[in-house]
């Protein structure tokens, strides 16, 4: 038995001396140490020796198994210390070639025309309201005064999630929700994304719009047309001229949109204006009595004006970008400009 363990032991030195990695030694660790190793079962035989041989022959499978561990854990460091190496040369970084630079992130032009447009409006005495993109159809249409027949109600032009239940069309229901909650006086803006049936060089079915209400005792158009005005001259520029043209809207009495001169030709007409000079950029009038009704406001008492315009076409005016695709493309060449 004696002899057995001595061939054991040569056999596993010289199986640790050509082991090339720590898997391969950990592998022969198992073979000859572990509960199932080659010296465990040698041992297992010494109950056929004789009582007095029992305890020279476990005294030297003890020895022979502490020479086994510690030449494993010698050549376990030198292994390691020759894979540590080979890693190194393997991912070593040539010092002397130029280095990668990557740019700083920043906030989208969507973003920061957005933030510069609520800031105005903050600066005017305007407080920011919120509301869900999911609309019934109360107050996305009912509640603002436009009845079944209109044609904004179809399904070419809105997203009908189920029977009375759509992706807004506008942020005007917010303005509604908001009356529903709050005495008169309110001066809210409302910005948000909002849904329509349209895809083009100009329009979107996903773009990002604001709405503004104002209400109170004695408020008249000329407090429409000066709170826009002074929008216009602070996001345009003060040399920026202004138009107001009758229009209908259902949900205000009298309505009108607002032109500005255009941003590319400054009013001198061109392609982009269509060679009028001009491009309509909102939508706004006095809130319609009927609106007043429904938010259970007295519209004998209180009067006021609403707007409505797209931030995506504000930021392609006041920048002169041609397709409104560029916005959502993630283009980084485009998207580095601002």
């Amino acid at each position: 038995m004696i002899k057995d363990l001595e061939q054991i032991k040569e056999f596993a030195l010289q199986k640790i001396k050509e082991a090339e990695s720590t898997d391969i030694l950990e592998q022969i660790r198992v073979e000859f140490l572990g509960k199932k190793g080659k010296i465990t079962e040698v041992l297992k035989k010494l109950g056929s020796l004789l009582p007095e041989e029992r305890p020279k022959v476990g005294s030297i499978a003890n020895e022979i198994k502490e020479i086994i561990t510690n030449n494993i854990q010698k050549q376990y460091q030198i292994v390691l210390e020759k894979e540590l190496q080979k890693k190194i040369e393997k991912e070593q970084i040539d010092i002397t070639l130029p280095g990668r630079t990557y740019g700083n992130g920043h906030m989208h032009v969507i973003n920061q025309v957005m933030n510069e447009i609520t800031g105005i409006f903050i600066q005017m005495g305007f407080q920011v309201a919120t509301g869900p993109e999911v609309e019934t159809e109360y107050y996305n249409f009912e509640s603002l005064n436009t009845p079944e027949d209109h044609p904004a109600r179809d399904v070419h032009d809105t997203f009908y999630i189920k029977p009375g239940v759509v992706l807004r069309t506008h942020t005007s229901p917010v303005q509604m929700r908001v009356m529903e909650k709050t005495k008169p006086p309110v001066a809210v803006i409302v910005p948000g994304r909002v849904y329509r049936v349209d895809n083009d060089a100009s329009h979107s079915p996903m773009f990002n719009q604001m709405e503004g209400l104002l209400v109170d005792e004695d408020v008249t158009f000329a407090d429409l047309k000066g709170t826009l005005m002074y929008f216009v001259h602070k996001f345009f520029g003060e040399d920026t001229a202004v138009r107001f043209r009758p229009h209908y809207f259902p949900f205000t009495e009298p309505s009108a949109e607002m032109d500005i001169s255009c941003t590319v030709c400054k009013g001198k007409g061109c392609r982009v204006c269509k060679h009028s000079g001009w491009l309509e950029i909102l939508g706004c009038g006095m809130v319609h009595p009927k609106v007043f009704q429904y938010a259970g406001y007295d519209n004998e008492k209180y009067q006021g004006y609403a707007f409505g315009f797209g931030i995506d076409r504000m930021a392609m005016l006041k920048f002169a970008i041609p397709s409104i695709n560029l916005l959502f493309d993630n283009n980084l060449k485009f998207l580095e400009q601002f």
